[in-house]
């Protein structure tokens, strides 16, 4: 189509391009809206009926028999009575059913198989029509640009703009919001009328699938530009190409194929209490799983795939939308590519999550079996072909899975939903020996082993998909795609950069502000104690961090800032988070606030506190539930402010005091501040302050004020996972002999009690004999490890050893090694570290009041402004190639004004660290790759109650070794308790450090 130059800045020629190449390329039918479009129905009556008519005369047929000549009538009676009742969406998929029996399908989706001729001609038969300037209100002559119908139906609105007018697709938008109010209206009425409705111009597009009139939200639809926002340049188009157009970015969004999956396999009514979405695709999930299943119809399996999107980007819905297309995966010689689809977290509460969100998309009752149960319902779910598992991780760990084999043959999709954490450990491996397991067909122990070890790397028969926000080098290195630098990159990218642009998720380094405190301590007695310099600064530290005036000057500070800049925010609605450094910090302040607001008379304010256990309030010991009120199940739920079927509590709470709680997997829009008085480096600092990134209507900007942490502090932790995480260089694989030369020169290892360990451990399942066994060999490198009065060598070795274990266990799932000796190691290592004893603690002293005065405390303003990052303004993650292992030295002894100086120099950095050593041992033992990782990702009071189970455990099998022990624990509840709630604590710190 030709057009003057005088044409080209009229309004029109965007429509007009895209109704043409439309018709020209994806094979739409241009209809007259004036003669073919009912404003009544909000549908074309003669082409619905030309579609009924040649797809299903028989039943068309029967229809005209019963009902004569108002089989129309009665058919248009019917079906706007469906779309009225069950809307467009479920008419679409399932059709109606007319009175005698009379069933009649609106739409054919594209068959999993092409093995079915009919199904296949069926889905060609599909109508699509295209129609401008559509007339659509029954109240005013109001006109839509364009509207796209499937077999007469309306799904697709379309408001377009031309840039040279001066009009853009915000326009658009304005114009549905204020120019096209659904009311009266059957096209625009949610779910009745159109699917989804698109604001555009020649650069960018926009989509919402609900008009409210000015409440309206539309979310971005663009494919993104040079990591950011907006989409790229295409030679002799316009950028937004896509939609129409079929070209090297792959089928056009409005194309047959891509159009009626979207409305087949991707659209779902999500809903939530009373508020109903209906949820369509973002760009970048669509975009993501069709690229997915494109690689592996070609590929098949045995491939990974990292997707990098952005937190707060919909990443649940997309791990679901890949499950249900995996599962219908069929290749070029049409054989099934997946027989099971696997999606795996070892977060507890997401997995519940997850399964809601998988099972929502279901459309065949029973695809998605989700194991809620025991490690046994896994176990048959594999072996009975289910298609499409829900579980947790850790459930692979278990003896039942161990009894599983005979699935080598069977293919599997591995949906990982936080790769970074859920793929290092040795539910990793567990995981993979289930799905690759056969029976034994070898008695040489060589033979087993080198199985054993081909298992850790990659297979044949598993895919694994990998999403996560913020990917580790470990991560990369793992399921990245090489690319031509010989480094591995995501196979698919929605960067925190282009969300951000976008205003997808808000920027939450826009205003940050921070803190110094400063102390001035005075020792108050004549003879100072003599503790450890190092762990005497953090005791230190602590005691000025709980000091009443601490907290308190902290307490104004924020409860202030919240009142003046925060609180009226989202018409009163806001809420704001106090991330403190432990559970002791957060009693502490959640009193301090209480003792404030009261003081200040402010009535209107109220605070929640949540921490996990309980701890010691006027000689009680006490809980979260006691302190706020109501379970802690209830918290999230009162602090949004509305039950479950969305009605209002009485009550509304404002402030949120954590310690560790909430601070990761917590989505509460409502966000709008966040106080930190806690040390954040890393992920940790990146997904804690991205809690408040969620974006909700009137929220256009976030605070922090942080007492612990600078603002370069907080850009070098986001800076890695701005835009596509990348590493500097690959691993090099051969720091593996590296790490087993230096480890044997220690002269604590034996090769030939290694090689008796591994003739056992490898042999086949192992019974309780063999454990002494085992246990007595590892014991001889113990005891030469013991009698080395070197404390600086015994820890250097310590530390060796978890390093090549760590980094073994890496590189084996990266390259199939072919060397047996490595896998020896790695086994008998793994026992030996749990053996190896605690290095010696100095004795600990409790600071009071009476060995120190605080004199003065004071905080100031440090900084304010913008931490926020710009373009191209990331780093690369460093390869592993350090590993930690040096020499321990024992901090010379200082007197406590030595301490109480340093301290000060420092001005009051912060630390905790609490100390049994009667119980390190127990820690050791039990604190695995499988429970660290558990501990990492969940909320403490979701796994407390699994590490109170392998705690009492491990207690029992160290009082086989210390007697001294026994009666103190099993016969005292109350110090058991106590004793597991310390170690929990101390395991839960370690954990989240080392993650």
């Amino acid at each position: 189509m030709t057009v003057s130059a005088h044409s080209l800045h009229k309004e029109k020629v965007l429509q007009d391009h895209l109704i043409a190449e439309l018709v020209r390329g994806e094979g739409y039918e241009r209809r007259d809206p004036k003669v073919d479009y009912d404003r009544a129905l909000a549908m074309d009556r003669a082409l619905v009926l030309r579609f009924i008519q040649s797809t299903q005369p028989e039943a068309w047929e029967k229809l005209t028999q019963h009902y004569t000549a108002s089989a129309e009538d009665v058919f248009f009676k019917q079906l706007d009575k469906a779309l009225k009742d069950r809307g467009l969406l479920d008419v679409l998929r399932k059709g109606i059913k007319i009175v005698p029996g009379i069933a009649l399908s609106l739409c054919y989706f594209r068959p999993a198989s092409a093995l079915e001729p009919k199904r296949v001609a069926e889905y060609q038969a599909n109508i699509l029509s295209v129609m401008d300037e559509v007339e659509y209100s029954q109240k005013h002559g109001g006109r839509l640009d364009v509207v796209l119908f499937v077999n007469g139906l309306p799904v697709v609105t379309i408001e377009a703009k031309n840039v040279l007018t001066g009009s853009t697709f915000r326009n658009a938008e304005k114009q549905y919001r204020d120019d096209r109010s659904p009311a009266g209206e059957p096209l625009l009425t949610f779910k009745r009328g159109a699917l989804v409705h698109f604001a555009l111009d020649e650069d960018n597009a926009s989509m919402t699938t609900r008009l409210m009139n000015g409440k309206t939200r539309f979310l971005p639809f663009n494919r993104g530009r040079d990591g950011g926002a907006g989409n790229p340049d295409v030679e002799d188009e316009h950028r937004i190409a896509y939609l129409y157009k079929s070209g090297v970015w792959g089928e056009a969004i409005f194309s047959r194929s891509v159009l009626l999956d979207v409305i087949g396999q991707f659209m779902v009514m999500e809903v939530t209490g009373k508020d109903e979405v209906m949820i369509f695709p973002r760009f970048q999930q669509l975009d993501a799983v069709r690229k997915i299943m494109a690689h592996a119809k070609t590929h098949g399996t045995g491939s990974n795939y990292l997707i990098q999107h952005s937190a707060g980007s919909g990443k649940s819905n997309t791990i679901g939308w890949l499950a249900h297309h995996a599962i219908n995966l069929h290749d070029e010689a049409d054989k099934q590519v997946f027989n099971t689809a696997i999606i795996v977290t070892d977060r507890v509460v997401l997995d519940r999550q997850l399964q809601g969100t998988v099972t929502q998309f279901e459309q065949t009752t029973g695809v998605v079996k989700k194991i809620d149960g025991t490690s046994r319902q896994l176990k048959d779910a594999i072996a009975k072909g289910a298609r499409i598992i829900v579980t947790t991780i850790q459930k692979f760990s278990t003896d039942h899975l161990k009894e599983l084999s005979g699935q080598g043959n069977r293919t599997f999709a591995v949906i990982v939903d936080e790769a970074h954490s859920s793929q290092s450990g040795k539910s990793a491996q567990a995981m993979t020996d289930a799905l690759t397991r056969e029976a034994n067909s070898s008695d040489d122990i060589e033979d087993l082993i080198a199985e054993y070890q081909k298992a850790r790397g990659p297979q044949a028969n598993i895919s694994f998909f990998a999403f996560t926000a913020t990917p580790r080098n470990v991560t990369l290195e793992r399921f990245g795609v090489k690319g031509e630098d010989g480094l591995p990159h995501p196979f698919h990218l929605y960067s925190m950069r282009q969300a951000i642009e976008e205003k997808f998720i808000l920027d939450v380094l826009q205003n940050y502000m921070t803190y110094k405190a400063y102390y001035q301590l005075e020792k108050a007695i004549e003879d100072d104690p003599e503790l450890s310099g190092r762990k005497g600064q953090r005791k230190v530290a602590r005691y000025a961090s709980l000091h009443p005036t601490a907290i308190g000057q902290k307490v104004e500070i924020i409860v202030e800032h919240f009142r003046r800049h925060v609180m009226h925010e989202l018409n009163g609605q806001a809420k704001a988070m106090i991330v403190t450094q432990s559970r002791e910090h957060a009693l502490k302040y959640f009193f301090g606030v209480q003792t404030y607001i009261k003081a200040q008379g402010y009535a209107d304010l109220k605070a929640l506190v949540a921490f996990s256990g309980d701890l010691d309030v006027n000689g009680e010991p006490t809980t979260e539930a006691d302190l706020n009120g109501f379970a802690e199940t209830e918290l999230p739920g009162r602090f949004d402010g509305f039950k479950p079927d969305g009605t209002p509590y009485p009550d509304t709470y404002h402030i949120l005091i954590v310690a560790e709680k909430y601070q990761t997997g917590f989505d509460q829009p409502k966000l709008c501040a966040m106080y930190v008085d806690r040390k954040l480096s890393g992920l940790q600092a990146v997904q804690t302050l991205s809690r408040l990134n969620r974006t909700r209507a009137g929220k256009d900007r976030t605070f922090i004020l942080d007492f612990q942490n600078t603002i370069e502090d907080i850009q070098t932790a986001f800076r890695p996972f701005y835009e596509a995480t990348t590493v500097e260089a690959m691993s090099d694989p051969n720091q593996i002999y590296d790490l087993e030369g230096r480890l044997f020169k220690f002269g604590y290892l034996d090769k030939d009690e290694i090689e008796r360990f591994s003739q056992t451990y490898f042999k086949g399942p192992l019974s309780t004999a063999d454990r002494p066994r085992l246990e007595g060999l590892v014991r001889q490198a113990v005891a030469r490890f013991e009698a080395d009065d070197d404390e600086g060598r015994q820890e250097e070795f310590r530390q060796l050893l978890k390093s090549f274990n760590r980094f073994y266990a890496f590189i084996a799932q990266v390259i199939s090694l072919e060397d047996t000796s490595l896998e020896k190691l790695a086994s008998y290592g793994g026992w030996l570290s749990r053996l190896l004893p605690n290095r010696e603690l100095p004795p600990e002293i409790e600071i009071t009041e009476e060995m120190l005065s605080l004199q003065a405390f004071k905080v100031d303003k440090k900084e304010q402004g913008s931490a926020s990052l710009s373009p191209g303004d990331t780093q690369a993650l460093a390869a592993i190639s350090e590993f930690g292992a040096k020499p321990y030295t024992e901090d010379e002894k200082k007197e406590l004004s030595e301490i109480v100086q340093a301290f000060n120099d420092r001005h009051g950095t912060q630390f905790s660290e609490a100390d049994m050593i009667r119980f390190e041992q127990v820690n050791r033992d039990i604190l695995d790759d499988n429970l660290s990782e558990m501990l990492r990702n969940n909320p403490p009071d979701v796994v407390y109650s699994a590490f109170a189970q392998a705690f009492f455990q491990g207690a029992i099998r160290m009082f086989q070794r210390d007697n001294e022990m026994r009666n103190i624990v099993l016969s005292d509840p109350e110090a058991r308790d106590k004793a597991t709630r310390h170690f929990f604590n101390r395991a839960l710190r370690e954990a989240q450090e080392a993650g």
